[in-house]
């Protein structure tokens, strides 16, 4: 990796009215490094001690709305107020990124900070240095807001970022540090491909598949890309699909379908499946993760489902097989969105089950439910010829071979159709 240390450009946003003996503080060691250090001040409670780079009156115009309203609404609409700065911050950064100024975003504070700061970081090009710092990076609700599915470095600064002592200080040039490396050694927003970069959906129940298909997907002049498919992973693979950023699907692991329906940790959102029915990227599908809900932790789930096979992991990770009838739903909401598709696809079956944990001798092995889902589903689903059923259990290397076989067909059955293919830079 080839090291760039030339002057660069690192946006801090932050609210100066509160915090701007802390923010001088890390403008001058970011500056002390050779870097540019640009405030974004969406201040809202009071005048600020010193104006930022893009004031906080900037701020809220662009936002629609004079600071005084702002400063009035905090008052008496704090929501309405912070959305008005969060839109105007995020407009200035866009047009920032637009001029070529933004090699990095920080962001500092508490709550509020962590909010606005976040809600403008989850805007900006995967890739494109991100930290926040705050103590709310251990809240797991804010963290949840926060990140999404986007490339934020939280930093846990443990203190709240108020009034400088010797341990915030120590956590204050941690993230300095951070952000300063960040974009120093960044490869950058625009990453390059020479061949065709194909989504794989992936976790530990199908790794052996998993595995296995990487290297023969590499052998075909594809680059694979692995998304971890725990419900944050596959709805980020989802966003990049619409993004334009892959060419094709290997969707391995959709249980986000079913996670999604009955209220499961791996929740993948509503709109599983439905990028690549949108794009008409050519897609393999199979059933891995539609065979049990994850439930780890959620004792009212756990104590409805006590009567199911379960497989415990630790107290975190229980899986809880799903039964005939969540499966006939899960059947009937996957028919309706691969009934969209566009694009060319395939949902192969493997007979002898869908997971490591769904096999004979596992204590979620249940070939009835499993079958009863594909009968459901090849009843529902428009292109029957689309279902293909393999003798085959899906945890092993022969049926990756199976799986990327039928994707290759696919993919250049996409090729060769009027469609236009996809740039392969992202």
């Amino acid at each position: 990796m080839n090291v760039d240390n030339r002057k660069k450009t690192i946006v801090i946003i932050c609210n100066l009215d509160t915090r701007g003996e802390d923010i001088i503080f890390v403008r001058k060691m970011i500056r002390d490094r050779g870097h540019n250090a640009l405030l974004v001040d969406f201040s809202m409670e009071e005048p600020p001690p010193i104006p930022g780079d893009i004031t906080c009156e900037e701020v809220a115009r662009r936002g629609g709305l004079p600071i005084e309203t702002v400063r009035e609404y905090y008052r008496t609409n704090r929501e309405a107020a912070t959305n008005n700065q969060i839109a105007g911050a995020a407009a200035v950064v866009d047009d920032l990124m637009k001029q070529g100024r933004v090699q990095g975003v920080l962001g500092i504070g508490g709550a509020t900070s962590t909010l606005v700061s976040t809600a403008i970081m989850q805007k900006l090009p995967f890739g494109l240095p991100k930290v926040m710092a705050t103590p709310m990076a251990a809240h797991p609700r804010y963290t949840e807001k926060c990140v999404g599915t986007r490339d934020i470095t939280m930093h846990n600064t443990v203190l709240d970022i108020v009034k400088m002592n010797p341990l915030l200080r120590t956590q204050i040039v941690n993230a300095v540090g951070a952000i300063c490396g960040m974009v120093e050694m960044t490869e950058g927003i625009k990453s390059q491909f020479d061949r065709p970069v194909i989504a794989v959906s992936s976790f530990g129940f199908a790794e052996m598949a998993a595995q296995t298909a990487l290297g023969l997907l590499e052998d075909a002049g594809f680059i694979p890309v692995v998304c971890h498919a725990q419900g944050k992973g596959d709805k980020a693979m989802e966003e990049m699909i619409r993004d334009g950023v892959f060419q094709g699907v290997l969707d391995l692991c959709p249980g986000g379908v079913t996670e999604n329906l009955f209220e499961g940790n791996r929740d993948a959102g509503p709109d599983r499946l439905m990028a690549a029915a949108r794009s008409g990227i050519p897609t393999l599908l199979a059933p891995c993760g539609l065979d049990f809900l994850s439930y780890g932790g959620r004792p009212d789930k756990l104590a409805a489902t006590k009567d199911r096979p379960q497989y415990v992991q630790d107290s975190f990770r229980i899986q809880v097989r799903t039964s005939i009838d969540e499966l006939l739903e899960a059947a009937e909401v996957i028919a309706l969105r691969l009934n969209q598709y566009t694009g060319p696809f395939t949902f192969l079956i493997p007979l002898k089950g869908w997971s490591s944990l769904d096999q004979e001798g596992r204590p979620l092995f249940d070939p009835a439910a499993d079958a009863a889902f594909v009968a459901r589903l090849r009843d529902k689903l428009n292109n029957k010829a689309a279902i293909k059923e393999v003798d085959l259990h899906l945890y092993t290397p022969e049926f990756a071979r199976v799986a990327v076989s039928e994707f290759v067909d696919l993919y250049n059955r996409a090729k060769s159709s009027p469609r236009p293919e996809a740039d392969h830079a992202t």
